[in-house]
């Protein structure tokens, strides 16, 4: 007997995609993207980055290995949907202690099987990210698109993913103390940092840098983070002040926020880039690097001219700006995520120049 379909996405330029529900079974309008990953759903689902995303997983086999305790990049998911080919709801994997359907089901995230999700990944691909309304399979195509034209897109996803009071990550035999900016920020940064000998004081977004000097740090970092860097002022404004009197770090939204802290300009791209498999080329080195990457928005390089950021990195696929950096204000940053989990590791040694120069400003001190 074939199954009927019951849920299904409309997206704002009427095209509509059926599929079958698992997870929540709300209806939610989002912004549609794609993630070229093959495997890792469990940090992409747990990622702040993709607050209010619906997210195409072009890999066709999902939830095959369920979900581990100790895998999450958040305690609180925010991801706005999961659009996959097959859904496996019987994980085989020592490690799994619940199945995709179940957390999602529990954060109240809907998600959709079934879907043609190579024809759906050209789509945004071709036409751009838009956005999409998740509902039932009944949903009348007219009421769906006058539900996406009267849906405001929010510009708050900073706040509501940040944390909301200071919170510490410490570690023996303290090699440095870093003061880092949550704009939502991924687990395994602090685990990064902690593995290197930092301790790690975590802030919300919206710390002003008056009060960071008062802790005293050794380095200041700037996270990742959903959505367009323009809609956080009072970060850059921090990071404004603190650059040039600590050593400073950004990734991913932390990096767009250092350069627009310059006076540099963002745009958003067509599908953005998001997946473990872009390759970025180290113009220091000449090394390229293979990234993983999540984000919407990308640093304007011809406005980096007139600033004092010289360009470290380029992206090979698009000639996107991948990295900036300040010598004289010991501030740098990377638009790819160097901690990235499950991988790839190729861009790990980037906290190690964090720390580099976190124990070149001690031994000047």
């Amino acid at each position: 007997m074939v199954r009927s379909y019951n849920r299904k996405i409309i997206l704002e330029d009427s095209g509509e995609y059926y599929g079958y529900g698992f997870g929540d079974g709300s209806d939610r309008v989002c912004e549609i993207v794609f993630n070229t990953s093959m495997v890792g759903y469990q940090e992409i689902v747990s990622d702040p980055s993709y607050t209010d995303q619906a997210v195409v997983m072009t890999y066709p086999l999902i939830g095959n290995y369920g979900i581990c305790d100790d895998d999450y990049e958040t305690n609180t998911p925010t991801i706005g949907a999961l659009i996959v080919r097959e859904y496996n709801d019987m994980p085989s994997n020592f490690r799994s202690t619940a199945t995709l359907d179940e957390v999602m089901k529990k954060y109240r995230i809907p998600g959709l099987c079934g879907v043609d999700t190579r024809r759906l990944t050209r789509s945004i691909r071709d036409f751009g990210s838009r956005r999409v309304l998740l509902t039932g399979a009944d949903t009348p195509r007219e009421e769906g698109l006058r539900i996406l034209r009267q849906t405001a897109v929010p510009t708050d996803a900073v706040s509501r993913v940040s944390c909301k009071s200071i919170w510490y990550s410490r570690v023996p035999n303290e090699k440095y103390h870093v003061v880092a900016i949550d704009c939502g920020m991924k687990q395994n940064i602090v685990r990064s940092l902690n593995r290197r000998g930092c301790s790690v004081t975590v802030v919300p977004w919206s710390t002003p840098a008056s009060e960071i000097e008062k802790l005293s740090p050794d380095g200041v970092f700037i996270s990742n983070g959903p959505g367009d860097p323009t809609d956080v002022p009072p970060v850059i404004e921090a990071v404004r002040a603190l650059c040039g009197r600590y050593p400073v770090f950004g990734i991913c939204l932390g990096h767009q926020i250092i350069s627009l802290a310059y006076g540099a300009k963002t745009y958003k791209l067509k599908f953005g880039h998001r997946g473990g498999n872009h390759p970025v080329r180290n113009l220091e080195t000449g090394r390229i690097e293979i990234t993983s990457q999540n984000h919407s928005y990308a640093v304007d390089a011809g406005s980096l001219a007139g600033t004092r950021l010289t360009v470290t990195h380029v992206n090979l696929l698009d000639q996107t700006v991948e990295g900036v950096r300040c010598v004289q204000d010991r501030v740098f940053s990377v638009q790819y995520h160097p901690e990235s989990a499950p991988g790839p590791q190729d861009s790990a040694y980037l906290f190690d120049q964090f720390l580099d120069m976190m124990e070149g400003e001690k031994k000047h001190a």
